[in-house]
């Protein structure tokens, strides 16, 4: 008896996929599967000034999770994948604006703390270029958490108090100081002390120092030479038992001076290394208006809460054409200060950090290059090879 088949039991043979297609599949899911983990749990960054310094250096490379405090939905949706503002190697956008989307931000198992490292958009224009990049798409910054939603800040002579008490320090942190020598001082011997990006040589004098300046002792008289530095104070306290160093100062703004550029300024005389007090701002607190509060949360109402025609005065501000005698915040806002307190530019310059341009937290180093190396052998870093971030 012989078998009897249907047309359904005869199936085709499948076609053979073409080197081509096979290669292009393979990009596809890869591609996709990049942006997927890149968007939902962690993003690498590398870091470029020494803003940082010397918990973070020029050339660190590190990963970011989205997941510590939720990944952001995107707001800008047309966008080549893997990219942030441009196409690699070109000033050609990567996105289109013909689609904004409102965002939200998907729940994470902790939220900013004081004193945690983290990358955000960074939000004023002039930081970006002067373009008016989509929230998701503003240059990221990397600084570490000083204020959070309602803590009162104040810095005085370089301390940093939040709600009356001192901010620890963090470990690495780096200040300014100006050191009298009577030794020529190089490269290679800055570098030993990981000071690399943060140092000006004696040929360019400063304030602090005259050519002519002696040192005078018991045998001899030495000419000084001087040189102002970025680096830890456990560095200084190094340089003050070499017998050839002969003066140490740090180099701190007074209180009262007046700093062009720092944020409250002109109406209030403050400096990087003395600020406030100020508060940050809290969703579902007001505040009353007045040219106090115009100085300091003025650009805040404007730019960050998608109020809609603000006009700003030095001391009114107008909404819709409405005069306001008071302000209840929409979002919550951060405060952030790069380490290296005298080589950052921070919320002591351009203000509050939004809550919904927060991108995640710093958590560890993965790879390190010296951008500088003082030889090849010496191009990684490899005491900085998966170092965790505090």
């Amino acid at each position: 008896m012989s078998e009897v088949k249907t047309r359904a039991d005869v199936k085709p043979a499948k076609a053979k996929k073409s080197a081509i297609r096979e290669w292009f599949d393979s990009v596809l899911f890869a591609v996709v599967a990049a942006t997927l983990i890149r968007w939902l749990f962690m993003e690498a960054f590398t870091i470029p000034t020494p803003s940082m310094e010397n918990s973070l250096m020029v050339g660190d490379f590190l990963f970011v999770s989205k997941l510590h405090y939720g990944t952001r939905t995107p707001r800008t949706p047309l966008q080549v994948p893997l990219t942030h503002q441009k196409i690699w190697g070109t000033n050609i956008p990567s996105y289109s604006t013909a689609i904004q989307l409102p965002s939200y931000r998907l729940p994470g198992f902790t939220s900013v703390k004081n004193g945690d490292v983290v990358v955000f958009n960074v939000p004023p224009k002039y930081l970006n270029e002067n373009i008016d990049y989509p929230v998701d798409l503003k240059t990221n910054y990397i600084k570490r958490c000083i204020g959070i939603p309602g803590d009162v800040l104040e810095i005085k002579q370089r301390v940093v108090y939040v709600n009356g008490k001192e901010f620890p320090k963090p470990p690495r942190s780096e200040y300014k100081f100006f050191i009298k020598t009577t030794e020529v001082l190089d490269a290679n011997f800055f570098r030993k002390y990981d000071i690399v990006n943060d140092y000006r040589d004696p040929n360019q004098p400063t304030e602090n120092w005259k050519p002519q300046e002696q040192y005078n002792d018991s045998t001899k008289t030495t000419a000084l030479v001087g040189y102002v530095l970025n680096t830890t104070e456990d560095v200084i306290a190094q340089f003050k038992n070499f017998d050839w160093v002969k003066g140490i100062e740090p180099l701190v703004d007074k209180p009262g001076e007046t700093m062009p550029g720092i944020y409250g300024t002109p109406t209030f005389n403050w400096n990087h290394d003395n600020f406030g007090p100020i508060t940050v701002p809290k969703k579902g607190a007001t505040i009353q208006i007045d040219a106090k509060t115009v100085a300091l949360y003025g650009p805040v109402i404007e730019l960050y809460e998608g109020n809609e025609k603000v006009e700003t005065t030095p001391t009114s501000i107008k909404i819709n054409g409405q005069p306001i005698t008071s302000y209840t915040f929409k979002q919550d806002y951060y405060f952030m200060m790069g380490d290296n307190r005298d080589n950052s530019l921070d919320s002591r310059f351009w203000g509050f950090v939004p809550e919904d341009h927060i991108v995640g937290k710093a958590v560890f180093v993965w790879m390190s290059l010296d951008p500088n190396p003082a030889n090849i052998w010496n191009k990684i870093r490899w005491n900085r090879l998966f170092r965790t971030i505090d």
